[in-house]
């Protein structure tokens, strides 16, 4: 079913020189700012959309306006089904990053149950295909997950929903944020206690079943560097929980402590 359009002219400034659009496609809103060169029309205009694929302008010296828009329309027409299959997300599952994603924002981390969460990377052009995925949390808890989308990767259908899709091949469903209680996942970081920081938020999870204490990668870091009876093994750093002092470890991944 085509999409139905509604374009509007939002913003001009008093030079004439940018231009803001906004289109509403099926209920959602789009922006496109316009900015015209000194050597308009010979040279195309910059377009500035919030897309998650390159919005690439055909243009020609004879072009206008119009045909910019013409292509704004067409590409909203065509990423549709991706912003659909996002939206779904986040108006059915508790997303916890992006706190407030963009339309460009390709990523969403999905809280799964009790300190447990899947990161999943969806391809704009072939939304409901499967996307990348990435478990976080403990790994008792994260094994049999990955074991599971192994098993059942072949009951993926791309003309199911992307979020049906990984209940099935999953075995599992999403907890809404309207129902899960904020006791029942632990978002808070165990040693700064704090959710945020520097725009992180908590991914390393003891593993200790008793346990399951969420950590932001910078603070354990930290405390594991500290502890005299830690150690450290090419990549891993090994230690014991701030909460529960049973061991834990740390793999060293590149990122800047």
């Amino acid at each position: 079913m085509k999409a139905s359009f509604r374009l509007r002219l939002v913003y001009v400034d008093p030079c004439f020189s940018t231009i803001k659009l906004k289109a509403d496609v099926s209920g959602r809103e789009h922006l496109i700012t316009v900015k015209l060169k000194a050597t308009y029309p010979a040279e195309a205009p910059d377009c500035v959309v919030d897309f998650p694929v390159p919005f690439s302008v055909s243009w020609t010296p004879q072009s206008s306006l119009i045909s910019i828009y013409s292509q704004f329309l067409a590409a909203l027409e065509s990423l549709k089904t991706f912003w659909d299959v996002m939206d779904e997300i986040d108006e059915k599952t508790w997303v916890l990053e992006p706190e407030k994603p963009t339309r460009s924002a390709t990523a969403r981390r999905i809280v799964l149950g009790n300190n447990v969460s899947i990161n999943i990377e969806v391809d704009p052009r072939h939304p409901t295909m499967l996307p990348e995925c990435c478990f976080l949390g403990a790994d008792h808890v994260v094994k049999p997950l990955g074991i599971r989308l192994s098993r059942n990767i072949h009951l993926w259908n791309p003309e199911n929903s992307l979020l049906q899709n990984l209940k099935d091949v999953l075995e599992i469903d999403f907890p809404a944020r309207a129902i899960l209680e904020k006791s029942d996942f632990s978002m808070d970081c165990g040693i700064c206690y704090a959710y945020q920081l520097d725009g992180a938020i908590p991914d390393q999870v003891c593993d200790n079943s008793q346990c399951g204490q969420s950590f932001h990668y910078k603070c354990l870091y930290e405390w594991l560097r500290g502890l005299l009876t830690s150690r450290q093994s090419f990549n891993i750093i090994f230690g014991e929980c701030p909460y529960c002092s049973k061991p834990i470890t740390l793999k060293m991944s590149g990122r800047k402590a």
